[in-house]
This record gives structure tokens, sequence and C-alpha cells, in this order.
């Protein structure tokens, strides 16, 4: 980068915030999911989330019941797979129930 002089700060803060402005932009557009939901989970932390005791935890995991990922003895779980673990089991309101069953 060459020397700049002082009065052309204004010019080069000028472009850097259009770049900063493009940058952004392209941000947007590629529809970044928040970094939480990936987040790992030990076996303690996924109890905690869930509401579990790390008792109950292990034996969901046990029968399969739950989504684990497990390296060597480790347990991990990802908080948007429990997330969509916990949705998996709504249960559906009277009014949703009539809408399904309305011919479109």
């Amino acid at each position: 980068m060459k020397p700049f002089t002082f009065d052309q700060i204004p010019k080069l803060i000028g472009k850097l915030f259009d770049k900063m402005d493009r940058i952004e932009a392209l941000l947007k557009g590629l529809n970044i999911e928040p970094h939480s939901e990936e987040e790992l989970l030990t076996i303690t932390e996924a109890a905690k989330f869930l509401n579990l005791s790390v008792a109950t935890l292990y034996s969901k995991v046990s029968r399969n019941e739950i989504p684990v990922c497990k390296k060597g003895k480790r347990l991990y779980f990802l908080k948007s797979e429990l997330t969509a673990w916990i949705q998996s089991g709504k249960i559906p309101t009277n009014e949703e129930i009539m809408e399904r069953s309305r011919p479109d």
C-alpha cells in the first residue's frame, strides 16, 4: 500500500465504507444461520438444555431415542438436532388438524 496524505483520508474512509456496505450486503445474501444453533453440547450441557438428568439422557442414547454423535467414549449433541427432536414431538392443535383436513 502506498503512502497517502492527510487530505486523502476523507476519500479513503468513504471508499472503506462503500466496501463495507458491499461486504455486508453479500453476507446478508448468504443467509448464514446463527452459530449458536450449530453448537456442540456435551452430555451435561445437553441434559441441562433438555431439562433432563444425565442418567435419563444416557438411557435415551442407549435406546437410540435421541440424536447423538459419538467420538471415542465421548457423546456430543448438536443443539439444532436436539431442538428438531423436541419439535418432532409437537402435538397439533385442533385448529391445525382442521386446517390439514380442509380441501384446498
